[in-house]
C-alpha cells in the first residue's frame, strides 16, 4: 500500500481499497480541559440585569440581593445545588439507608460584566478573576422586554450581549498570553530556546492567533498532548465549557416562541458549536419556587408548563465533564462525583486515599441491571456483578464496592 502521506491518485487509490470506517471509529471523543478533579464549580455570567441573580435565587433558594440595579452582586455568592436524578431516588427507596448524599453542583453567582471589563470598566477585573476561579459558565442572556428593568446598554439585543461577553473574555485571555510570550524574550536573548520552551512559545503564539481572530480556545479539538497540559496549566477563560441560558418572559416560555431564539441559536452554531442552549423564564421560576409543591403542580398543569431548573442543573453538571458512581447499602446511599474518564483506583481515591493506595479491585453492577432485576442477589445470579481491575474506566451510574488493602508499611 502507498504511504498515508501521499497525495493525488495514489491517495485516492488507497481510499478506494480500504474498507469504510465504522461510525464508532469516526466519532471522536471531545477533549477534557480544566482542573482534573471532582470538586468543580460553575459560574453564572452575563451583563447586569439579565436575570443572573434571579436564576441563582431559584436554583439555590438563597435570599441574595436581586434588585434592579447594576452591580448589586459584588462578591460571588456560592451555593451547592442537588443534582436531580431518578436513579438516586430509586436507590434510596430500595435500600432505605440511614444516610443519603446526592450529587451536587456548586454554583457561583458572579456580578455582571460590562463592555470594557477587560480594561477595568464597571468592576471588570474583579469579576473576570471570579470567572477564572470557576470551571464552567452558565451564560445568561436576556430575551424579554420590561421597561421597569433597566438594561445596561439601554436596549434588548441578546446576540449583541453575547458578543460583548465573549469579546471581554477573549481580551482577558489575549492579555494573559501576551504576558506569557513576553516572558520568553529574556530567554531568547541568552541563546536558542530548548525544545520544551520552544514548544510552549509556539503554543502561546497559536492561542494568541486564535483569540485575535475572534475564536475561543475551547473550539479547537486538535491539541497535542503537551498543549493540553499547557492549557490545563494556564486555564484560559475561553477554554471553559459554556451553557447558554436564554431568559424569556413567562408568556414566551410557555408558548415556546421568541423572536430572538433563532438568532441566538444561529450565533451559537457559528461561534460556540456544540454548546447547549436552554430557554427558561426567570419570572416563572421565581413564581414557582415560592409555591407549595401541590400548588406548583396544579399551576404547571393548568398552564401546560414546567420548570427548566432540573434540565439546567443536569446540563451544567455534564458540561463540566462530571459523572458520578454510587455506593449503596442500608447505611448510606451516596453519589460520588468524578471526571469523565476516571479509572477505578482514582475513583476509589475520592472515598479515601487508602482506597486508591491499596486498591485491589472494584465490584461493579450497572444501575439499569439492578433496577431491572430488583436486587443484588439477582444481579449476581445473572452473572452481571462484575469484578474490575485497575484499568477499568468508571461509567456514570455504576454502583461500586471497592476492595483494598493497605498495610502499616504501605501507609508510610
Amino acid at each position: 500500500l502507498a504511504p498515508l502521506y501521499l497525495r493525488g491518485n495514489a491517495c485516492l487509490k488507497l481510499r478506494d481499497t480500504m474498507p469504510p470506517k465504522k461510525a464508532a471509529e469516526e466519532k471522536k471523543e471531545p477533549i477534557i480541559l480544566g482542573r482534573f478533579k471532582s470538586h468543580l464549580k460553575i459560574g453564572i455570567v452575563g451583563l447586569p440585569n439579565v436575570g443572573k441573580s434571579t436564576m441563582f435565587n431559584t436554583l439555590t433558594k438563597c435570599a441574595i440581593p436581586a434588585e434592579n440595579f447594576p452591580f448589586c452582586t459584588i462578591e460571588p455568592n456560592e451555593a451547592r445545588v442537588n443534582v436531580p436524578d431518578d436513579r438516586f431516588t430509586w436507590l434510596v427507596d430500595h435500600y432505605k439507608p440511614k444516610s443519603q448524599v446526592p450529587a451536587f453542583l456548586e454554583v457561583w453567582d458572579i456580578a455582571g460584566l460590562v463592555k470594557g471589563a477587560a480594561e477595568g470598566a464597571g468592576l471588570g477585573n474583579a469579576f473576570l478573576s471570579n470567572i477564572s476561579a470557576v470551571d464552567g459558565i452558565f451564560h445568561v442572556c436576556r430575551a424579554f422586554d420590561d421597561k421597569d428593568i433597566v438594561h445596561v446598554e439601554d436596549r434588548v439585543d441578546p446576540v449583541e450581549d453575547l458578543e460583548i461577553i465573549h469579546k471581554e473574555l477573549r481580551q482577558k485571555d489575549i492579555e494573559m498570553y501576551k504576558r506569557l510570550a513576553d516572558g520568553f524574550e529574556g530567554l531568547k536573548k541568552r541563546g536558542p530556546l530548548k525544545k520544551e520552551a520552544k514548544q510552549e512559545l509556539e503554543h502561546i503564539e497559536r492561542c494568541l492567533a486564535m483569540l485575535e481572530s475572534g475564536k475561543d480556545i475551547r473550539l479547537c479539538q486538535d491539541w497535542a498532548q503537551y498543549e493540553l497540559e499547557l492549557l490545563n496549566q494556564h486555564l484560559p477563560l475561553t477554554s471553559k465549557p459554556v451553557v447558554y441560558l436564554v431568559n424569556l418572559s413567562e408568556k414566551d416560555y410557555q408558548r415556546k416562541k421568541n423572536k430572538w431564539l433563532p438568532k441566538i441559536h444561529a450565533w451559537i452554531q457559528e461561534n460556540s458549536p456544540g454548546s447547549p442552549l436552554i430557554p427558561f423564564s426567570g419570572a416563572l421560576e421565581s413564581k414557582l419556587i415560592d409555591m407549595p409543591e401541590d400548588e406548583r403542580a396544579v399551576y404547571c398543569k393548568e398552564n401546560e408548563t414546567r420548570s427548566a431548573l432540573p434540565k439546567i442543573i443536569q446540563t451544567g453538571y455534564a458540561a463540566l465533564q462530571l459523572i458520578y458512581f454510587f455506593t449503596a447499602g442500608p447505611d448510606e446511599v451516596k453519589a460520588w462525583p468524578i471526571r469523565r474518564g476516571t479509572k477505578a483506583p482514582q475513583a476509589a481515591g475520592t472515598i479515601h486515599t487508602d482506597f486508591e493506595r491499596g486498591f485491589i479491585c472494584a465490584d461493579v453492577m450497572k444501575y439499569d441491571t439492578l433496577h431491572e432485576l430488583g436486587n443484588e442477589n439477582a444481579v449476581k445470579a445473572a452473572g452481571k456483578y462484575k469484578q474490575e481491575g485497575k484499568m477499568y474506566v468508571c461509567e456514570d451510574g455504576d454502583i461500586i464496592h471497592f476492595k483494598f488493602n493497605v498495610t502499616a508499611k504501605g501507609k508510610k
